[in-house]
This record gives C-alpha cells, structure tokens and sequence, in this order.
C-alpha cells in the first residue's frame, strides 16, 4: 500500500498526515476515526511505515525495502506494537505491558510505534491507564488509535491526540461498482447506504444477506402500516432471530431508516433519490397517509434505537420500545 493508493479514497487525510511527515510535525499521537471499510488499519500502517523507515523518499513514500518495511509487512516489528480486543474488550493489563515494553529502549532503532485496534473497546481502566501514558510520552513515540465510535473514546483522550475523521466513499461510487458486478440496482442502492466501502457493500450483496433483510424491513413496515397487531410477532419471530447480532441489527434499523427517508423523497419530490425503487407503489401509498413531521418523529426513534443498541441495551427491549414509536401517528 502507498499514499497514493490511500489517497484515492481518503486524500485528505493522506495530504495532512505527508505534510506532517515533510515539516517534522507529526503529532505524539493520532485517533483516525471511520466506518468499517474506510481503511483506517491500513493508513496506521503506512503511517507506522513511515514513521520507521530510514529510507523514506522526500515525498514522504515509505521505501517498502529496507528491513523495517519488510518487518512490519510481515508482522514481527520488535518496536511496533499492536494492541487488539481480547474478547470483548482491551483490558488493562495489555496497556500496562505495553507501557512496560516502551519503558525499554527500542531494538531496531530509537522509535516506537503502538497501534490500538478498536481503541473504543478499552476498558475504563485500560483507558486511565493508556491516558497517563499520552499525558507523558517518552521518547520518540507515535500513537495511533482506531475506531469506528469515537464518542465511546473517553473525551481526556480525544483531548491529548489528533482526530483524523476518514470520509466515507461516495454512495454513486459505490452503486456504479456493484452494478457492474452484476447486482441489482435495489441491492446496489441499498448497499451502498449502509456499507462503508464498496468490498463491504459487494459482501453483504453476495451473500444474499441484503436481498434477504430487505424482505425483512418490508415485512415489517407492511405490518406497521397495515396489520399492527401483528407487528410485534413479526419483530419477535422474524425479525430478531434474523437480526441476531447487534451489528446486523443495527443494520437492519439501518434499512429501515431508508424506507422511511424514501417515504420523505416521495412526499417532496425526489423520486429519483429513493432506494426502494421497485416499491414505488407502496411508498406512494405509505406517503399520502402520513405526514412529514410524523415520518420524521419515526426517523428520529430508529436513530435512538439505533444509540441505545450501541449503549448495550437489550435488542429486544430496544426493538420492542422502536415498535411502539413507529405505529404511533
């Protein structure tokens, strides 16, 4: 990988992060912040790169020759540091090795690099401790952490590194490719709302996982709409059990979202927009019968179902409380 290539889907963080390596001014430590896709792991290694190489050409290019390039490509750099969940979480005692590791001088050269993978995953413990570490750093050190929920990185870390948000890739961008590949312009549209770069979209589309939550989001809506009574069996015998994780489910409460953003276009004209395409009818027909302020309420509640999922609550209660919001009005 080169900051060429890097630059075609995030140029502006490439541009910064060359700029800071030319003047000398990279940061002690940097939290890249993106949806799953947006390559994040890869510009922390290219960064890393970088930072270690002893041959980097004057445009910054890392010389992926030189025995540290080559370390690091192959995984056994003895003065970079990868830090990952283990289970659910980082614990404490993976930042305290780590911090014991750096305490030593480095063995390849006189700089140290730790990557923190889901850096939101850290224990509120291994967060304290990792925060004094920042607070201090010894050396010639580079921090990098990952996350796709930089609200769930304690703010007095936020607060001691530098942010760099990785923008997402153009949705057009996306349904161009899958189109080409083949999939449906549903599947196409509908993916490249939900998923952060085109290798994720084509997974969720060649798995036939989309085509299938779609039936699931439609299923539902109908009840809604339709038959209410029925509308909670529908989420407690269909929708959850498909749903199972709660990345699935958020989404699917992604998709859900998208219905009722369709209804939206609809109503002002925006036909064009909509990513329900072969539902035109039923979107016509849900759109005469609600209004804008009422969709909008609903939108509101998937997006606060949507927070309190990623909150750890119950996606049972949480779907159950959703329910409710949405057949009001």
């Amino acid at each position: 990988m080169t900051w060429a290539e890097l630059a075609e889907k995030q140029a502006t963080v490439v541009q910064m992060l060359k700029n800071s390596i030319l003047k000398e001014r990279l940061a002690h430590a940097y939290l890249f912040e993106g949806k799953q896709g947006t390559k994040t792991d890869l510009m922390a290694f290219q960064l890393a790169k970088a930072f270690l190489c002893q041959k980097r050409g004057d445009d910054a290019e890392p010389c992926h020759t030189c025995e540290h390039c080559r370390r690091i490509d192959s995984g056994n750099h003895p003065d970079l540091h990868l830090i990952q969940a283990e289970g659910a979480s980082i614990k404490v005692d993976q930042i305290r090795h780590l911090l014991k590791e750096f305490s030593y001088q480095g063995l390849e050269s006189t700089r140290k690099v730790y990557i923190v993978e889901e850096a939101d995953t850290m224990t509120n413990s291994a967060a304290n401790s990792l925060l004094k570490f920042l607070e201090e750093p010894g050396g010639e050190s580079l921090a990098i952490l990952q996350t796709t929920k930089r609200h769930a990185i304690l703010p007095t870390i936020q607060s001691r590194v530098q942010v760099l948000s990785f923008a997402p890739l153009p949705p057009e961008s996306v349904i161009e490719t899958l189109l080409e590949k083949g999939y449906s312009e549903v599947q196409a549209r509908i993916a490249s709302q939900i998923a952060a770069d085109v290798e994720e979209a084509e997974s969720l589309c060649s798995s036939d996982w989309i085509a299938q939550a779609r039936s699931k989001v439609i299923q539902l809506v109908h009840e809604i709409s339709k038959r209410p009574q029925r509308a909670l069996l529908t989420v407690h015998e269909h929708w959850l059990p498909f749903f199972s994780e709660r990345s699935s489910l958020q989404l699917g409460m992604d998709m859900l979202m998208l219905w009722y953003r369709d209804l939206l276009r609809v109503q002002i004209g925006q036909e064009n927009q909509v990513v329900y395409t072969d539902c035109m009818d039923d979107l016509k027909n849900q759109a005469l019968s609600q209004s804008q302020p009422t969709i909008r309420h609903k939108l509101t509640a998937i997006f606060d179902a949507k927070r309190r999922l990623d909150a750890n609550s119950s996606p049972q209660l949480v779907m159950d409380q959703l329910l409710l919001k949405l057949q009001e009005g």
